[in-house]
């Protein structure tokens, strides 16, 4: 007899990554989010490659230039259900918060590495639906105002800074990882999943 296990919607999770389409590395990853019961979905955004610096990523990217990357984000998003947690690390962030405000259904919203303001997009930051922001204090590659402004016009956010300058810092494979912010991270996500209804 074959034993069936129900997947609520709120523990589906779609994690966009950023410019070197490496989850693996990122804590937490998907197969450490799996194993806490959630169903991971990580489209692939870069046509197969991946990339050992962020630079070779970011060069990628402009060849193929960001609406492509977005559009491909898009394209997978349709194949999910919509009530969905969505993630991005980056510039996968700018896709994880355009897809929580413009399609309806999404139960919560983790943009480490990066955000934009509400009005961006078309439509403002649906209600109800909680958000995490992760970042380092002195990531260059962050607008802590954006940040910041984000938190005060959203009614369920929580902005998260660790000390430090590294952008993706919970990446185990590069030089800005930061160990005690990746676990901290980690534990965070953990916990906001868990809670979304």
């Amino acid at each position: 007899m074959r034993r069936v296990t129900r997947v609520r919607p709120w523990r589906r999770y779609c994690c966009f990554t950023t410019h070197r389409d490496r989850p693996r590395d990122s804590s937490p990853s998907p197969d450490e989010l799996r194993a806490a019961g959630h169903v991971v979905h990580a489209p692939d955004l870069y046509d197969g490659k991946t990339f050992a610096e962020l630079d070779d990523g970011v060069s990628y990217t402009e060849q193929v230039r960001v609406d492509t990357i977005i559009e491909r984000g898009v394209a997978a998003a349709e194949s999910l259900r919509a009530e969905i947690v969505y993630a991005g690390l980056s510039l996968g962030a700018l896709l994880a918060q355009m897809l929580t405000q413009t399609r309806p259904g999404a139960r919560g919203a983790l943009l480490l590495h990066g955000c934009v303001p509400t009005s961006t997009f078309e439509t403002p930051w649906p209600d109800g639906v909680p958000l995490q922001i992760h970042t380092m204090d002195a990531d260059e590659w962050v607008e802590l105002d954006v940040a910041r402004d984000l938190v005060d016009e959203i009614a369920d956010p929580e902005l998260f800074l660790y000390p430090g300058t590294g952008h993706l810092f919970a990446d185990s494979s590069l030089s800005d990882f930061d160990e005690d912010a990746a676990a901290l991270l980690k534990e965070r996500i953990l916990v906001i999943l868990e809670g979304v209804r």
